[in-house]
């Protein structure tokens, strides 16, 4: 099992905001595999700098809308 990072993320929910825009529509749009987003979305995986960008723009949000990182102490950065 894969160790969870310190990204998390509101993909999820601003999906939702977005229409119910589902994995799959997001994972075509920023050019990823839908199990991509689901990884993501989960906390499994850490998307690269461009990829967290796609993610912003398609959801038409900043990118600290969508992705939070916690310190060691987990304090939101």
């Amino acid at each position: 099992m894969a160790k969870a990072t310190r990204v998390t993320n509101e993909i999820r929910a601003l999906r939702f905001a977005r229409g119910e825009m589902t994995q799959a529509e997001l994972a075509d749009r920023i050019g990823v595999t839908r199990q991509t987003v689901i990884a993501i979305e989960q906390g499994r995986y850490s998307p690269s700098l461009e990829t967290a960008f796609r993610i912003a723009r398609v959801l038409g949000v900043g990118l600290e809308d969508v992705f939070q990182y916690t310190d060691d102490e987990g304090e939101a950065q």
